[in-house]
């Protein structure tokens, strides 16, 4: 997958949305507006910018300026997109393995998928994510963001494994230890809005089957942050 490109797409149609209500709030960050969340994502594009230019993880937060937001929300874009702009294999600081440039296309990309996300929900125009995207974003919180926040004690590990299943693409994860003792079946987006706590397991489009009380057990903890 063309992780860098769709970064820039997922970017463009975030700061498209910027030109809508800025104090509605975003439902599945309690207490933020979208201006908050264009603060939050812009502060993050820099702090990766940094990862990769300077070797380490130590960005200093700047608030977004009062006015002009937008101008400031392309420039953190240009700015890391600039140090993204490489071969994805050239050694870079990282929160996870790979230590590579190539790592934060792909977190990139996928957070802010899920913010776009976030605000078109908040103003009442939410777009499909492609089936192939949504796929690989599920891998990344079973590869990536589940294992961390178990290394960071956020999140307990799991103690029976669930079996979730893309109706629409025909992956298929196993995540916890031994056999599955439970069942997960959606569409592939779905499944990733459901493991990134934008849906709840009790969605409509979720179909489930076996022993649901340990499934919960499973999913008390968030998997990712």
């Amino acid at each position: 997958m063309d992780f860098l490109g769709e970064l820039t797409r997922q970017l463009g149609a975030f700061r498209d949305l910027l030109h809508g209500d800025l104090s509605v709030p975003i439902e599945h960050c309690p207490g933020w507006t979208l201006r908050d969340l264009a603060d939050h994502l812009g502060n993050e594009n820099r702090w990766v910018a940094t990862a990769v230019r300077d070797g380490h993880g130590d960005h200093v937060r700047a608030p977004a300026p009062d006015h002009a937001l937008i101008p400031w929300f392309e420039e953190t874009c240009a700015e890391m997109l600039a140090e993204l702009t490489t071969d994805p294999d050239e050694p870079a600081w990282t929160i996870a393995p790979p230590n590579t440039v190539g790592f934060w296309h792909r977190r990139r990309c996928h957070e802010t998928v899920i913010h776009r996300w976030d605000a078109e929900n908040s103003l009442g125009r939410i777009t499909p994510i492609d089936p192939d995207l949504a796929t690989d974003g599920v891998a990344e919180v079973f590869d990536t963001m589940a294992p961390r926040q178990v290394a960071l004690r956020r999140s307990p590990a799991p103690q029976h494994a669930i079996r979730f299943n893309a109706s629409d693409t025909g992956s298929a994860w196993t995540y916890g230890p031994g056999s599955a003792v439970a069942d997960c079946t959606a569409p592939s987006e779905t499944l990733y809005l459901l493991l990134w706590n934008r849906l709840a397991p009790n969605d409509p489009a979720v179909t489930w089957c076996g022993d649901l009380e340990a499934a919960r057990t499973t999913l008390t903890g968030r998997l990712v942050p």
